[in-house]
């Protein structure tokens, strides 16, 4: 995965301590079929996902990542979750706490292909395909199939 110039620069100051980010998940769907990818870094098969940049709209980071790692123009449609994913320690020691933010999305145009490296595979899956697809990313595709459900969340007593 490509880290972003700006969190190389934060990384120069902080060192490897813990750093919040905002990050999107974005669920495309088409059809009956959800647009999936394997990552180059861990082989492990997603949804397609990015950091927001500093200033952008978090709903442009999902089309832009959608078009950047797996070549489809998309639109985003709904905010589907809002999640803090457990701190990720990285093999070099970095440490990061994601706010994940999961949009529907639906597509516009173009053929998924693994646009930038960071996706070796990339395609449409039939919900009953999802074998290889981890439980906490199947979660985030069944909180967006519904294209107007409110957004799930936890906290906030």
């Amino acid at each position: 995965m490509t880290t972003p110039e700006f969190v190389l620069a934060l990384r120069e100051k902080i060192g490897t301590a813990p750093l919040p980010l905002v990050g999107v998940t974005a669920i495309v769907f088409r059809d009956e079929k959800v647009l999936l990818g394997k990552r180059a870094d861990n082989g492990e098969w997603q949804a397609v996902s990015g950091i927001v940049e500093p200033g952008e709209e978090p709903a442009d980071t999902a089309v832009r990542e959608c078009l950047e790692e797996a070549g489809v123009v998309v639109r985003a449609t709904r905010l589907a979750a809002v999640q803090q994913i457990p701190r990720i320690v990285y093999a070099n020691g970095d440490e990061v706490d994601y706010l994940d933010l999961v949009f529907r999305c639906d597509w516009v145009s173009g053929d998924p292909h693994p646009a930038d490296g960071e996706l070796t595979e990339v395609g449409w899956y039939g919900l009953g395909e999802l074998v290889e697809v981890d439980q906490t990313h199947v979660r985030k595709i069944a909180l967006a199939i519904a294209e107007d459900d409110p957004a799930s969340f936890t906290g906030g007593r």
